[in-house]
Order: structure tokens, then C-alpha cells, then sequence
């Protein structure tokens, strides 16, 4: 600042994440004079930052409107999001401006549906990653599955919630469901109309970042709305035609909750491709992951070697078939989509193809009695 005196994030942030780590990321612009903030929306070029009020930082915090041209990048994964946090500066005659992006300490990203193939990110520098599953609807383990992955992927903790319980007579069963689907995760039962559930969420949130994830109609705005204690995010009911929800929220927000912390408000997301979620999808098929360490052979497909655990899983029933066939299904996107951003992959990827189908032919020609005959 133009006196020279910083203002002491510590103190004035500590409620939005504020830490020493964080201290010793941003001494650097510190020393040019820039303050510290954490983006609490995106919007067209511009952001809202909340940052120290007072030369000292002990006016608490205010919340100012910052151009982001400095960190403007053609890179959708390097792009301000809300949860980054930044480095400001408050002195420009023309508004306060964002002139750099402390490092990330973890990044929520899906593929987007872009021919281009390229990530979004959608929150970052989060703890949890709460993903918010309507029972009162049919639920979709694939799906559940598919943001579960995800989650491990970004580095957060991830965490399910079952909501609307007060529309379903009976929640255990889904919930021994959402459970096998989510191994080591842990996945609550709540209600944001009855508030069952919610002082208990609250309290595991406290003092953490979280981001609320999931379908539109999964009820994030009302739960986010019953964490916060007020009427904040709007919310509107679902459609009677099909219990579809309507998109409420159209920005990610970022809101401090009243026990300590913050939690981001994302809109309804339809679709949610994987984007490089190999140590994801390993974290969360961990049992399927763990029965094939226990296989005969190291390569095993799990289709009809001898000696597969996982085979003899499905067989007694301890594995299902669905849990499967997600996982090969997932693996199958997952590697799709890194072969589509990365061409020594793809290139490979043909090959084999290539070969594959060579093999085939050949092994047709045979059966006919074609011999050995060369195949183009």
C-alpha cells in the first residue's frame, strides 16, 4: 500500500483459511505492496475478493469488486475461480485489481463438453467436496460414483449427502446403498426442511472449506441456506413433470458459515466428465482395487483367468456386477479423455487398435482356412 503498511492477513482472514502456509506463499507480494483475498465469485473478467479492511487488518474484512485482466489466461485451469485465493492490489485509480494466484492446494476439475477437451475447474483450495444426492428421487450409483471419483481426484476429502430424507419414510436402505457405492467415505442422511442432520454436518465442516456438488433439484442452495443459518442462496422447487430441479444458483459462491469456515454454492452441474482421474478412481474402487491385488496373475483382466479374485467376488456375491461395470466403464472415459489431450497417448492407443483389429482378421482367415495370409 502506498504507506508501506500490509495489512495482517492472519487476523483479518483467518475465518476464510487463512494460514501460516499461506503467509509464507504470499510475503513475496506482500513486499510489492499488494494485499491478500480470497475470490468469492467469478463474473466476466471481474471478481468479488474479500480482503483485510483497515491498515492493520483489524477492521475485519470488506468485499471489493477486481478487474482479473493481469491473470487473464486462454487456460481454463489456470483462470480465477471462486475458493482461489490472490494477491490484490487496491491502489489503481480505476478499482482494485488482481495481479496474481497464490499456488493451489487442491482443484475440483471436470472435463468440459467442449470439442476441445479441455478441464474446468469448478472451486478451489478445498477441504471437503460435498456431494449432495436427492433421495427423493431414484438414485444413481453410477453417477454417485462418477462425483465420488472426482472428489479423490481433487485432493479434497469428499463426503456424501442423502437430502430430502424428510420425503422418504424409510432412508436405510439407501443409505447402506450410497454406501457401498462410496467406500470409505462418509456419507450422512440429512434433511435442510426438518434440520436433521445438519448441526452434525455443520459441526464436521467447521472451520474447513467445503463445496456443495451435485444435481440440480439435489437441494444444495436449501442446505446451504440451512448450514448459514438464513435465507442467502435463492431456491425454487422442482418440477412436478419429471422432480427435475430448476437451476437456481448460477454462480459459484463462496460463504462464510457461522460455526467457522466457508462453503461454496456451485450450480446444478448435468454433466461431469472425468478429467485425469486415475489416483481417483483407485481411491474410490478401493475394494475392487484390493480383491485384484489378490489375483493369480498380475495382469488379470478379470474375465476368465483362473485364479481372480475379483471374478470370485461377483461369483458369491460380495461384489455386484453394476459396481463393475462402472468401474471398467469409468476407466474406459478416463482413458478416452486423456487420449484426447495428450498425443503420444492417443498415438499408442491406435496402434494398439491397429493391432487388435489385425489380429482379428488374421484369426478370421485362419478359421476359413485362409492360412497365413498377410494382413494390411
Amino acid at each position: 500500500m502506498k504507506n508501506g503498511t500490509v495489512p495482517q492477513p492472519s487476523t483479518a482472514l483467518a475465518a476464510y483459511g487463512w494460514d501460516s502456509l499461506l503467509d509464507s506463499a504470499f510475503a513475496a507480494h506482500a513486499e510489492r505492496g499488494l494485499v491478500p483475498g480470497r475470490v468469492v465469485r467469478v463474473d466476466r473478467g471481474l471478481c468479488d475478493v474479500v480482503v483485510p479492511a483497515g491498515a492493520d487488518g483489524s477492521g475485519g474484512t470488506t468485499t471489493v469488486r477486481a478487474d482479473t485482466e493481469d491473470v487473464f489466461t486462454r487456460d481454463p485451469m489456470r483462470v480465477a475461480c471462486t475458493g482461489d485465493w490472490a494477491a490484490v492490489d487496491l491502489t489503481p485509480v480505476t478499482g482494485p485489481a488482481v495481479r496474481a494466484l497464490l499456488p493451489r492446494r487442491t482443484t475440483f476439475v471436470r472435463s468440459t463438453s467442449s470439442k476441445r477437451s479441455e478441464g474446468q475447474v469448478l472451486a478451489a483450495n478445498v477441504d471437503f467436496a460435498v456431494i449432495a444426492v436427492s433421495i427423493a428421487a431414484e438414485l444413481d450409483l453410477g453417477r454417485l460414483e462418477r462425483f465420488v471419483s472426482l472428489a479423490w481426484t481433487s485432493g479434497a476429502q469428499p463426503m456424501v449427502v442423502l437430502t430430502k430424507a424428510d420425503l422418504v419414510p424409510d432412508s436405510t436402505y439407501l443409505l447402506d446403498d450410497a454406501r457401498s457405492a462410496a467406500p470409505g467415505v462418509d456419507v450422512r442422511v440429512v434433511s435442510a426442511a426438518t434440520g436433521d442432520g445438519v448441526a452434525e454436518m455443520a459441526e464436521a465442516l467447521a472451520g474447513a472449506t467445503s463445496v456443495l456438488l451435485g444435481q440440480s433439484g439435489a437441494g444444495k442452495s436449501t442446505l446451504t441456506n440451512a448450514l448459514l443459518g438464513r435465507e442467502v442462496q435463492e431456491v425454487q422447487a422442482i418440477r412436478d413433470s419429471d422432480g427435475k430441479g430448476r437451476h437456481t444458483t448460477t454462480t459459484r459462491d463462496l460463504l462464510p458459515l457461522p460455526g467457522g469456515g466457508v462453503v461454496i454454492d456451485t450450480p446444478g452441474l448435468r454433466g461431469v466428465g472425468l478429467w485425469d482421474a486415475d489416483a481417483g478412481l483407485t481411491q474410490a474402487f478401493s475394494d475392487i482395487e484390493d480383491l485384484a491385488g489378490r489375483c493369480r496373475f498380475q495382469d488379470c483382466s478379470h474375465t476368465a483367468e483362473p485364479g481372480c479374485a475379483v471374478l470370485a467376488a461377483l461369483e458369491d456375491g460380495s461384489l455386484a456386477h453394476r459396481r463393475l461395470d462402472s468401474y471398467r466403464k469409468l476407466l474406459r472415459e478416463n482413458a478416452w479423455i486423456a487420449s484426447r489431450t495428450d498425443a503420444r497417448m492417443r498415438a499408442e492407443m491406435r496402434r494398439e487398435w491397429k493391432q487388435r483389429s489385425a489380429a482379428g482378421r488374421e484369426m478370421y482367415e485362419r478359421k476359413r482356412g485362409g492360412g497365413h495370409r498377410k494382413v494390411y
